[in-house]
């Protein structure tokens, strides 16, 4: 039975020692939170997913108010799964005496999304470093689709020696191609139609040709397109083999992440 715990008390009594493996997450959970979940269970350990919206990472005017909550129907999900437990904290919980300690990404921290939202991946950080500690978990899993994030989440735990193994997992897709978000329901049928340029113009394998398909689609405002390494650093000039090719673009109000391993 999945047990849904509020405290930190709680949830040390309800784990056991050993190994634990953690699905951290925000909630409104799908399919693609669904698989890190099944990945975290094919590796034998007890599971936790935890459910919060960590206002460290949202800015002001940002989503916060308006990010969907859906515990009840979260959970159910979760224990058709056979999750151990569920950790769902409030802000005051996580945060008794506010922010005081963040961690500082660094200087990957400051492109790609931390150009536009300079204070997000400190939120992140922050967040993880804290539910690694809480839950402590042995193994995390986080989706491929904020690639951005788990390059930060691998840093941190290497530059740190945080004794957690990290486990990327491939970006889980809608039928129509479309990366699933919990933030894909804020999008109309129209705004849905726009946003699948973005798979259609990773799918090309080329930053010349994806950045014309973009730049072509009405309703689609671009924030960047780029080709980096895998770990996002710069590549070299002449650079030939793995790549990774980034997109952030706005439908309608809604920011849309995707991205695509490629070969160069």
């Amino acid at each position: 039975m999945t047990q849904l715990v509020h405290t930190p008390e709680e949830l040390a009594s309800t784990l056991p020692a050993g190994d634990v493996s953690l699905v951290p997450t925000m909630g409104a959970l799908h399919d693609g939170h669904l698989a890190l979940v099944r990945a975290a269970k094919a590796l034998g350990n007890p599971v936790v997913v935890s459910i919060f919206v960590n206002p460290l990472q949202f800015a002001p005017g940002e989503d916060l108010d308006a990010y969907p909550r859906t515990l009840p129907e979260d959970v159910a999900k979760l224990e058709a799964e056979g999750v151990d437990a569920v950790f769902a904290p409030t802000a005051e919980t996580m945060y008794p005496r506010g922010p005081r300690t963040t961690i500082h990404p660094g200087p990957l921290g400051s492109v790609l999304e931390g150009a536009t939202r300079p204070t997000h991946f400190a939120g992140v950080l922050t967040v993880v470093a804290k539910l690694f500690a809480l839950t402590r978990a042995t193994d995390a899993f986080f989706g491929e689709k904020d690639y951005q994030q788990l390059a930060l989440i691998r840093q941190m735990v290497d530059d740190l020696h945080l004794p957690v193994r990290i486990h990327g997992c491939p970006i889980v897709r809608d039928t129509d191609g479309l990366a699933l978000s919990s933030r894909n329901r804020y999008l109309s049928a129209e705004e849905r139609a726009t946003a699948l340029a973005l798979p259609r113009a990773l799918a090309t394998g080329s930053l010349a040709e994806a950045g014309s398909l973009l730049r072509g689609t009405d309703g689609l405002e671009l924030d960047y397109l780029v080709a980096t390494a895998e770990d996002l650093t710069e590549l070299p000039d002449g650079h030939s083999g793995p790549a990774r090719l980034l997109v952030a673009a706005k439908v309608g109000t809604t920011r849309l992440l995707d991205n695509a391993a490629i070969e160069l």
